[in-house]
Formats: C-alpha cells, sequence, structure tokens
C-alpha cells in the first residue's frame, strides 16, 4: 500500500466520507497498484464478515459531526467561540462532505423575508386577533 494511503484512508474512501480531491487520489492509486486494490478488497471482506475498529464505527455514525441544529446556530452565529472553532474547523479543515451537504442544505432553506410572507404573517394575526383569550 502507497504510503500516502493508509488504512483508514481506504475506510473512509469505502464510506465515501472523504473530500473529493483525496477520493479521486485513492482512485488513481486503486487503478494503478494491484497491492492497494488488494488491501482494499481485504478491508471489504472484514467488513462483510462484520469486523468493524473503533474508528470505522465513529466514522460510520458520523460521532464528530455536528448535529443539524448547531449547524443552524452556527449559520445565525448563535454558537459560543468554542463550538464555532469546532464547526469550523470540521467543515473546512476536515472537508466533512456530510456536514458541508447540510450546511449547504440550511443555506438554502434560509431567505429574507419578502413582502409575500409578511402579508400573510398580517391575515394570519388579523385571522386570530379575536379569539386570544387575555
Amino acid at each position: 500500500m502507497p504510503s500516502s494511503i493508509s488504512q483508514s484512508d481506504l475506510e473512509a474512501y469505502l464510506d465515501e466520507s472523504l473530500p473529493a480531491e483525496q477520493m479521486t487520489q485513492i482512485e488513481l492509486a486503486l487503478r494503478q497498484d494491484e497491492a492497494l486494490r488488494q488491501q482494499l478488497a481485504e478491508t471489504c471482506g472484514r467488513r462483510d464478515a462484520g469486523v468493524h475498529s473503533l474508528g470505522a464505527i465513529w466514522r460510520r455514525h458520523r460521532l464528530s459531526c455536528p448535529t443539524r441544529e448547531q449547524l443552524g446556530s452556527y449559520l445565525l452565529s448563535a454558537l459560543d467561540a468554542d463550538t464555532e472553532n469546532y464547526i469550523r474547523f470540521h467543515l473546512h479543515e476536515i472537508g466533512c462532505r456530510y456536514c458541508q451537504a447540510n450546511l449547504a442544505d440550511l443555506e438554502s432553506r434560509r431567505r429574507p423575508c419578502d413582502a409575500s410572507d409578511e402579508q400573510r404573517r398580517r391575515r394570519y394575526f388579523q385571522s386570530s386577533a379575536g379569539l386570544l383569550r387575555r
């Protein structure tokens, strides 16, 4: 196995949890290196047999990933400094594709209120104002 590709890299490759550039590098190395292909086949065999390392379990269940709620709070800058720094590190240094996709989804849903939203809120309030008790 090439020294630049570790066993944990192969595990993460199988989980498709590496940054795209690293996935591409491993794919190219697999095409050129029979020993690496054999190592990958052995890794798949161990997985199929139910043998999992602590690291594999950690990655598969994404235990180091922030929750969707934390990612939303990150977007709103509503986190303490330590948590915000960790999420920034997780997204940009680690390059977690799952969390990046989750964050992109949250960002796409975040939009400013437009006039139709304001108008709808006003109608809801007006239709229920007489039903509110003091």
